[in-house]
């Protein structure tokens, strides 16, 4: 089985315990916050991906870091899935279970790239549209700058792609005049 998949299947199976135990909330705090540490510290990362460690420094390791900062659900599952031998699949668990979570509560990231900053107004006005086309009960905008667009903006939500940037514009009336549509 592949590490995505058996990801998947775990937080799956957490996100149905979660549910059950009324703590749903509670775990995709502890979910995120396990995804954030492992992004910002490659060496946990290394260390849950060694299979020279020993399990009981891992689960010790887990303890310290997280230990009173998580619900007593989360610290378990990190124990099990430690004791199994599958903590190389904790970080695509969190990731997994994130987005489990989000298409369960209908939220929707939407990838923003514009030559500015975005104002609070027009910022409304794409999760305004974003909701509306996508059918989605939250969005997340996620913002980047990149001054090479000259103007206007790119969204991406899932697979589909917006384009109303500028260069964009200038690239395709260039192509047109290259092949002498024009």
């Amino acid at each position: 089985m592949s590490e995505n998949k058996a990801a998947s299947r775990y937080a799956k199976s957490l996100i149905d315990l979660a549910t059950e135990r009324n703590a749903l909330e509670l775990i995709k705090n502890d979910m995120v916050l396990l995804e954030q540490v492992i992004d910002q510290n490659p060496e946990l990362e290394a260390i849950l991906n060694n299979p020279i460690v020993p399990l009981d420094k891992k689960a010790g390791i887990l303890e310290n870091v997280f230990g009173s900062k998580v619900n007593e659900l989360t610290s378990t599952f990190y124990k099990l899935v430690v004791s199994k031998g599958r903590s190389a699949i904790l970080f695509g668990t969190s990731k997994a279970f994130i987005a489990q979570y989000n298409a369960l509560k209908g939220i929707v990231t939407a990838h923003v790239t514009s030559a500015t900053a975005l104002t609070a107004e027009s910022r409304a006005e794409i999760v305004a549209i974003v909701k509306k086309e996508i059918g989605a009960n939250e969005v997340l905008l996620k913002e980047k700058v990149n001054e090479k667009l000259i103007g206007g903006f790119i969204l991406k939500v899932g697979d589909k792609q917006f384009d109303a940037s500028i260069s964009s514009g200038l690239s395709k009336l260039k192509k047109e005049f290259a092949q002498g549509i024009v």
